[in-house]
Protein backbone atom coordinates (compact mmCIF):
# COMPACT_ATOMS: atom_id res chain seq x y z
CA UNK A 1 0.00 0.00 0.00
CA UNK A 2 0.73 3.52 -1.13
CA UNK A 3 0.54 7.28 0.67
CA UNK A 4 0.49 8.66 -2.57
CA UNK A 5 -2.59 9.39 -3.75
CA UNK A 6 -3.79 8.02 -6.77
CA UNK A 7 -7.51 9.63 -7.39
CA UNK A 8 -8.41 13.06 -5.52
CA UNK A 9 -12.41 14.02 -5.29
CA UNK A 10 -13.24 17.72 -4.74
CA UNK A 11 -16.40 18.93 -4.16
CA UNK A 12 -18.23 16.09 -6.65
CA UNK A 13 -22.05 17.42 -6.91
CA UNK A 14 -23.96 14.72 -9.53
CA UNK A 15 -27.16 14.78 -10.81
CA UNK A 16 -29.72 12.95 -13.10
CA UNK A 17 -31.67 15.98 -14.48
CA UNK A 18 -33.00 17.29 -11.19
CA UNK A 19 -31.97 14.81 -8.96
CA UNK A 20 -29.22 15.29 -7.43
CA UNK A 21 -27.16 12.00 -6.35
CA UNK A 22 -24.00 12.79 -5.21
CA UNK A 23 -23.87 15.88 -2.43
CA UNK A 24 -20.00 17.33 -2.25
CA UNK A 25 -18.41 13.92 -2.07
CA UNK A 26 -14.40 14.86 -1.27
CA UNK A 27 -11.89 12.23 -0.68
CA UNK A 28 -8.46 10.44 -1.59
CA UNK A 29 -7.70 6.99 -2.33
CA UNK A 30 -4.04 5.55 -2.77
CA UNK A 31 -2.55 3.77 -4.72
CA UNK A 32 -2.11 -0.07 -4.29
CA UNK A 33 -5.07 -0.10 -1.88
CA UNK A 34 -8.59 -1.60 -1.73
CA UNK A 35 -10.83 1.33 -0.95
CA UNK A 36 -14.10 0.38 -0.20
CA UNK A 37 -17.57 2.13 -0.55
CA UNK A 38 -20.43 1.06 1.71
CA UNK A 39 -23.87 2.00 2.68
CA UNK A 40 -27.11 0.88 1.79
CA UNK A 41 -29.46 0.83 -1.55
CA UNK A 42 -29.35 4.14 -3.49
CA UNK A 43 -27.28 5.60 -1.33
CA UNK A 44 -25.05 6.57 -4.34
CA UNK A 45 -22.19 3.83 -4.82
CA UNK A 46 -22.52 2.54 -7.98
CA UNK A 47 -22.65 6.49 -9.00
CA UNK A 48 -19.68 7.39 -7.68
CA UNK A 49 -18.04 4.20 -9.07
CA UNK A 50 -19.06 5.13 -12.90
CA UNK A 51 -17.74 8.84 -12.21
CA UNK A 52 -14.04 7.31 -11.80
CA UNK A 53 -14.24 6.47 -15.33
CA UNK A 54 -16.88 8.98 -16.73
CA UNK A 55 -19.00 5.95 -17.99
CA UNK A 56 -22.28 8.18 -16.39
CA UNK A 57 -21.26 10.53 -19.82
CA UNK A 58 -23.83 7.85 -21.55
CA UNK A 59 -26.70 8.80 -19.27
CA UNK A 60 -28.82 11.44 -20.55
CA UNK A 61 -29.42 14.64 -18.70
CA UNK A 62 -26.35 13.65 -16.43
CA UNK A 63 -24.40 16.44 -15.28
CA UNK A 64 -21.32 16.71 -12.33
CA UNK A 65 -19.58 19.87 -10.94
CA UNK A 66 -16.69 19.33 -8.74
CA UNK A 67 -13.40 17.71 -9.87
CA UNK A 68 -11.76 13.94 -10.63
CA UNK A 69 -8.43 14.06 -10.34
CA UNK A 70 -6.02 11.01 -11.87
CA UNK A 71 -2.58 11.31 -10.91
CA UNK A 72 -3.45 14.95 -10.51
CA UNK A 73 -5.36 15.24 -14.04
CA UNK A 74 -9.00 16.45 -14.17
CA UNK A 75 -10.69 13.03 -15.58
CA UNK A 76 -13.61 15.52 -17.10
CA UNK A 77 -11.19 18.00 -18.41
CA UNK A 78 -12.12 18.79 -22.56
CA UNK A 79 -8.32 17.39 -23.73
CA UNK A 80 -9.05 14.35 -21.85
CA UNK A 81 -9.00 11.05 -24.05
CA UNK A 82 -12.45 9.05 -23.12
CA UNK A 83 -11.29 5.23 -24.59
CA UNK A 84 -8.00 5.96 -22.77
CA UNK A 85 -9.43 6.93 -19.71
CA UNK A 86 -11.65 4.02 -19.42
CA UNK A 87 -8.86 1.79 -19.97
CA UNK A 88 -6.79 3.67 -17.27
CA UNK A 89 -9.35 2.56 -15.18
CA UNK A 90 -11.45 -0.68 -15.81
CA UNK A 91 -14.41 -1.61 -14.80
CA UNK A 92 -16.09 -4.89 -13.26
CA UNK A 93 -19.81 -4.89 -12.95
CA UNK A 94 -22.29 -7.15 -10.30
CA UNK A 95 -23.60 -9.27 -13.31
CA UNK A 96 -20.68 -10.62 -15.07
CA UNK A 97 -21.11 -10.88 -18.79
CA UNK A 98 -18.75 -12.87 -20.52
CA UNK A 99 -18.78 -12.62 -24.70
CA UNK A 100 -20.25 -15.58 -26.29
CA UNK A 101 -16.71 -16.95 -27.05
CA UNK A 102 -14.02 -18.92 -25.84
CA UNK A 103 -12.35 -18.19 -22.82
CA UNK A 104 -8.96 -17.12 -24.00
CA UNK A 105 -11.05 -14.80 -26.79
CA UNK A 106 -12.49 -13.35 -24.12
CA UNK A 107 -9.38 -11.99 -22.50
CA UNK A 108 -7.32 -11.31 -25.76
CA UNK A 109 -10.75 -9.54 -27.65
CA UNK A 110 -9.49 -6.12 -25.67
CA UNK A 111 -5.37 -6.65 -26.29
CA UNK A 112 -6.72 -7.06 -30.11
CA UNK A 113 -9.22 -4.24 -30.42
CA UNK A 114 -6.16 -2.00 -29.71
CA UNK A 115 -4.05 -3.31 -32.46
CA UNK A 116 -1.88 -6.08 -31.02
CA UNK A 117 -2.13 -9.05 -33.35
CA UNK A 118 1.00 -11.40 -32.41
CA UNK A 119 -0.15 -14.40 -31.36
CA UNK A 120 2.62 -15.00 -28.47
CA UNK A 121 2.27 -11.40 -26.97
CA UNK A 122 -1.51 -12.52 -26.99
CA UNK A 123 -0.80 -15.47 -25.80
CA UNK A 124 1.51 -13.81 -22.99
CA UNK A 125 -1.61 -11.28 -21.91
CA UNK A 126 -4.08 -13.87 -21.86
CA UNK A 127 -2.25 -16.15 -19.65
CA UNK A 128 -0.91 -12.57 -17.72
CA UNK A 129 -4.32 -11.67 -16.99
CA UNK A 130 -6.05 -15.05 -16.08
CA UNK A 131 -2.99 -15.71 -13.31
CA UNK A 132 -3.98 -12.32 -11.70
CA UNK A 133 -6.87 -12.70 -11.63
CA UNK A 134 -6.44 -16.29 -10.13
CA UNK A 135 -8.37 -18.52 -13.07
CA UNK A 136 -5.22 -19.73 -14.64
CA UNK A 137 -4.95 -23.16 -13.20
CA UNK A 138 -9.01 -23.70 -13.23
CA UNK A 139 -8.77 -22.74 -17.23
CA UNK A 140 -5.44 -23.29 -18.71
CA UNK A 141 -7.02 -26.90 -20.49
CA UNK A 142 -10.31 -25.11 -21.44
CA UNK A 143 -9.39 -22.16 -23.19
CA UNK A 144 -10.66 -23.14 -26.45
CA UNK A 145 -13.97 -23.93 -24.18
CA UNK A 146 -17.09 -21.43 -24.54
CA UNK A 147 -16.59 -18.43 -21.42
CA UNK A 148 -20.58 -19.21 -21.06
CA UNK A 149 -19.09 -23.06 -19.67
CA UNK A 150 -17.87 -21.39 -16.81
CA UNK A 151 -19.34 -21.49 -13.66
CA UNK A 152 -20.63 -18.05 -11.77
CA UNK A 153 -17.78 -17.48 -9.55
CA UNK A 154 -15.49 -18.46 -12.84
CA UNK A 155 -16.86 -16.22 -15.21
CA UNK A 156 -16.50 -13.31 -12.68
CA UNK A 157 -13.07 -13.51 -12.51
CA UNK A 158 -12.80 -14.04 -16.57
CA UNK A 159 -14.22 -10.17 -16.58
CA UNK A 160 -11.41 -9.20 -14.04
CA UNK A 161 -8.97 -11.27 -16.35
CA UNK A 162 -10.54 -9.08 -19.12
CA UNK A 163 -10.33 -5.92 -17.48
CA UNK A 164 -7.16 -6.65 -16.26
CA UNK A 165 -5.70 -7.41 -20.04
CA UNK A 166 -6.09 -3.89 -20.93
CA UNK A 167 -3.20 -2.85 -18.69
CA UNK A 168 -5.13 -0.84 -15.98
CA UNK A 169 -4.28 1.41 -13.11
CA UNK A 170 -7.27 1.31 -11.41
CA UNK A 171 -9.88 -1.48 -11.02
CA UNK A 172 -13.68 -0.52 -10.07
CA UNK A 173 -15.93 -2.88 -9.04
CA UNK A 174 -19.49 -2.66 -7.88
CA UNK A 175 -20.94 -5.19 -6.28
CA UNK A 176 -18.79 -8.31 -7.81
CA UNK A 177 -19.52 -10.94 -5.34
CA UNK A 178 -23.42 -10.42 -4.95
CA UNK A 179 -24.42 -13.30 -6.98
CA UNK A 180 -21.84 -15.79 -5.57
CA UNK A 181 -21.61 -18.51 -3.34
CA UNK A 182 -19.43 -18.29 -0.04
CA UNK A 183 -16.72 -20.38 -2.57
CA UNK A 184 -16.85 -18.28 -5.17
CA UNK A 185 -17.08 -15.27 -3.04
CA UNK A 186 -13.83 -16.05 -0.81
CA UNK A 187 -11.32 -16.54 -4.41
CA UNK A 188 -12.71 -13.62 -5.73
CA UNK A 189 -11.85 -11.59 -2.20
CA UNK A 190 -8.03 -13.70 -2.49
CA UNK A 191 -7.65 -12.51 -5.79
CA UNK A 192 -8.24 -8.58 -4.89
CA UNK A 193 -5.67 -9.14 -1.97
CA UNK A 194 -2.99 -9.96 -4.78
CA UNK A 195 -4.18 -7.70 -7.18
CA UNK A 196 -3.53 -4.59 -4.67
CA UNK A 197 0.03 -4.96 -4.67
CA UNK A 198 0.06 -3.80 -8.17
CA UNK A 199 -3.45 -2.07 -8.86
CA UNK A 200 -5.55 0.22 -7.23
CA UNK A 201 -8.97 -1.31 -6.12
CA UNK A 202 -12.31 0.80 -5.61
CA UNK A 203 -14.82 -1.63 -4.64
CA UNK A 204 -19.07 -1.45 -4.01
CA UNK A 205 -18.53 -4.56 -1.62
CA UNK A 206 -22.27 -6.50 -1.86
CA UNK A 207 -22.54 -5.99 2.34
CA UNK A 208 -20.54 -4.78 5.32
CA UNK A 209 -18.87 -8.26 6.29
CA UNK A 210 -17.53 -8.39 2.66
CA UNK A 211 -16.31 -4.37 3.21
CA UNK A 212 -14.41 -5.21 6.97
CA UNK A 213 -13.01 -8.31 5.02
CA UNK A 214 -11.18 -7.10 2.22
CA UNK A 215 -10.86 -3.33 2.59
CA UNK A 216 -7.92 -0.94 4.17
CA UNK A 217 -10.04 2.18 3.99
CA UNK A 218 -13.54 2.42 3.82
CA UNK A 219 -16.38 5.43 3.18
CA UNK A 220 -20.07 5.13 4.14
CA UNK A 221 -21.97 6.76 1.58
CA UNK A 222 -26.29 7.36 2.98
CA UNK A 223 -28.65 9.15 0.54
CA UNK A 224 -25.80 10.54 -1.82
CA UNK A 225 -23.94 11.84 1.32
CA UNK A 226 -20.22 10.58 2.14
CA UNK A 227 -20.72 10.16 6.08
CA UNK A 228 -17.68 9.17 7.12
CA UNK A 229 -14.27 7.85 5.60
CA UNK A 230 -11.35 6.25 7.45
CA UNK A 231 -8.83 2.80 7.69
CA UNK A 232 -11.11 0.25 7.97
CA UNK A 233 -10.39 -0.95 11.23
CA UNK A 234 -11.29 2.41 12.51
CA UNK A 235 -14.52 2.51 10.29
CA UNK A 236 -15.93 -1.27 11.23
CA UNK A 237 -14.68 -1.08 15.20
CA UNK A 238 -14.50 2.42 15.93
CA UNK A 239 -16.89 4.36 13.94
CA UNK A 240 -17.08 8.43 14.96
CA UNK A 241 -20.60 8.92 13.32
CA UNK A 242 -23.71 7.18 15.00
CA UNK A 243 -25.28 6.77 11.24
CA UNK A 244 -22.10 4.70 10.29
CA UNK A 245 -22.39 2.83 13.48
CA UNK A 246 -26.17 2.08 13.30
CA UNK A 247 -25.83 0.79 9.60
CA UNK A 248 -22.82 -1.65 10.60
CA UNK A 249 -24.55 -3.24 13.50
CA UNK A 250 -27.72 -3.51 11.41
CA UNK A 251 -29.69 -0.91 12.76
CA UNK A 252 -31.23 0.10 9.27
CA UNK A 253 -30.44 -1.00 5.85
Amino acid sequence: MSDKAKIVVKGLNFYYGDKQALKDINLQIAEREIFAIFGPAHGGKTTFLRTLNRLNDLIYGARLTGQVLLDGQDIYAPEVDVAQLRRRVGMVFALPIPLPMSVYENVAYGPRLNGIKDRKRLDEIVERALRAAVLWDEVKDRLSSSALSLSGGQQQRLCIARVLALGPEVILLDEPASGLDPVSTLKIENSLQQLKENYTIVIAPHNVQQAARIADYAAFFLMGELIEQGPADQIFTRPRDKRTEDYITGRFG
